[in-house]
């Protein structure tokens, strides 16, 4: 398959290709882009093929380093916070980009129009610590305080941290599994990883990266930016609001994403964390994903503003437009998936395979596998959804008087020359 050439400040457009070829066709961009430098950006319009296109990306390419970047899973104006987990998701994934530790970053088309905290609060609020550096218990729980980290008896999910005496557990953001810091007096004497369950230590590590509990600062500074920017932009008596006297107490109530701008001068979208060297993938029609996320958000505005005890932000403060968000678009380099239509077949190399199905009863129940088979040049990948699966499928087609291999990588299927096999679940 030829790639397009792609010129930042234009859009290169292609007919999404049937299947999972589209995976494979952006993992081959994204290795392009990865010996250019450059990171790969996957919008899609249907979020469930943000979670699919993960899972096949890393199939047909381990080698690229690929992330998520998660909704919220709340809808616009909610009363309640999203979950911790997809915090810390979201904040692993912004600072693996800023870091470049990210190829290929993948988000639904209504994720991408949130706006977020500008890239220096993420780069001022996150820290390192190693063994045998000095730290001083007190300080380092105020810091844990208004990084927004909650103090608890029992560590058990992310944004959480616990003092023992000599102890300190912590669940940093971003971070797959807690870790327990042991002090002999004011130093660090070891950082060692710990099951949460059991809340057995496990093994060491030599240091820690922390990063914020939330996606927006809890420190007397911005607490009192967010008091004088909600007086000046949304009406009504302030000491009538909740959420303004919680913020003055140094809470921050459910809910207190959606007024993300009132922490910042300015805030950010995922194109300022991306930088100018993204390839922007426009992964099938976005417009009616833009227009459903827009009409059920000015409808929710409508019927929430004016509450003196819950004012709400105009949406145009919270999210981009569509024309925002093109107009971002087209400072990078992009390419578009967008579906061909019925009579075209724009694709040699990617055809609809015949049915295939299983015909329980019948003498030979793979009968239509077997004739396909047969009479293709086509070596032939037959894929599971999970181990479990893939083994009970092995016993069936051995049943059947087919015995593919298992492999345990497409890389080791491709150096073989067995027609068919079975690899491991992706």
């Amino acid at each position: 398959m030829d790639l397009p050439k792609l010129i930042p400040g234009k859009r290169f457009t292609l007919p999404h290709p049937p299947g999972s070829a589209d995976a494979l066709l952006l993992a081959q961009l994204a290795q392009r882009d990865k010996a250019a430098h450059q990171i790969t950006t996957i919008v899609t319009a249907d979020a469930g093929d943000a979670q699919r296109l993960i899972d096949e990306l890393t199939f047909f390419a381990p080698d690229l380093r690929c992330t998520l970047f998660p909704d919220w899973e709340t809808l616009p104006y909610d009363s309640f916070s999203p979950h911790q987990d997809l915090i810390s998701e979201r904040l692993a994934t912004l600072w693996a980009i800023s870091q470049g530790a990210a190829d290929v970053v993948v988000l639904p088309a209504t994720t991408a129009l949130y706006r977020l905290a500008p890239p220096a609060f993420l780069a001022g609020y996150t820290f390192h610590f190693k063994t045998k550096q000095k730290l001083d218990e007190a300080k380092f729980k105020a810091q844990l305080t208004l990084a927004g980290y909650s103090h608890v008896t029992q560590v058990v999910s992310p944004g959480e941290y616990a003092v023992r005496g000599g102890l300190i557990d912590l669940f940093p953001m971003g971070s797959t599994q807690p870790f327990r810091v042991d002090l002999f007096d004011d130093e660090i004497d070891s950082i060692r990883t710990f099951d949460p369950d059991s809340q057995r230590s496990l093994y060491p590590v030599p240091e820690v990266r922390l990063l914020p509990g939330r996606e927006f600062p809890m420190d007397e500074p911005a607490r009192a930016k967010f008091r004088s920017r909600w007086r000046e932009l949304l009406e009504g008596d302030p000491t009538k609001s909740r959420i303004y006297k919680d913020m003055g107490a140094g809470v921050a109530t459910a809910g207190i994403e959606y007024y993300l701008p009132l922490f910042f001068d300015d805030t950010a979208t995922v194109f300022d964390y991306l930088g100018a060297a993204s390839t922007v993938v426009l992964h099938g029609d976005l417009e009616p994903a833009f227009q459903r996320f827009w009409q059920d958000t000015k409808d929710r505005y409508r019927l929430l503003q004016g509450d003196p005890e819950r004012p709400v932000l105009p949406p145009e403060s919270l999210f981009l437009s569509t024309e925002q968000f093109y107009a971002q678009a087209n400072a990078h380099a992009q390419l578009s998936l967008r579906a061909a239509s019925a009579q075209a077949d724009p694709y040699v190399e990617f055809t609809a395979l015949p049915p295939l199905a299983v015909v329980r009863g019948a003498d030979d129940p793979l009968a239509a596998l077997k004739a396909h088979a047969a009479r293709s040049p086509h070596r032939m990948l037959v894929l599971a959804e999970s181990n479990g699966r893939r083994e009970s499928l092995l016993d069936f087609l051995r049943a059947s008087g087919v015995n593919p291999p298992a492999f345990d990588s497409l890389a080791e299927f491709q150096a073989s020359d067995v027609p068919m096999a079975l690899p491991p679940p992706h």
